[in-house]
């Protein structure tokens, strides 16, 4: 059997958008507090016995969402484009992590948005 190990942390952001093309209040400009879960996947442990360590990867999260808080999102690329609903910045934090913090060892093996405390897509690629 394969070990694997996974970290997990947890950081946040506040961000407005609005959804193009939906019919209902979303439609208008609004704000969240924005809750994000990365999970980390190690195929092994580094000469310390770490997987990775949590403090990079809160590290690379938040200097992504750096650029999203405090941000009206459908101004900022892709989001300018792309309609910035909860699955589409969940996928698009996933992959800009994975740019990151893949190795060979690592993997993202998740996102977790929060768009609110009773409702998140989670985003990961098999």
């Amino acid at each position: 059997m394969t070990a694997r190990y996974q970290m997990k942390i947890l950081t946040d952001f506040a961000a407005a958008h609005h959804l193009r093309g939906y019919e209902g209040p979303c439609s208008r400009m609004h704000g969240h507090n924005w809750k994000v879960e990365v999970q980390v996947s190690a195929s092994r442990l580094d000469e310390i016995g770490m997987g990775l360590d949590f403090k990079l990867i809160k590290q690379a999260t938040n200097q992504l969402i750096n650029r999203l808080d405090h941000q009206n999102l459908n101004e900022l690329p892709p989001f300018d484009q792309q309609n910035p609903t909860a699955e589409n910045i969940a996928a698009y934090l996933y992959h800009e992590l994975s740019a990151t913090l893949n190795t060979d060892v690592i993997r993202v093996a998740s996102v977790t948005l929060w768009e609110t405390e009773r409702a998140c897509v989670i985003y990961t690629e098999e």
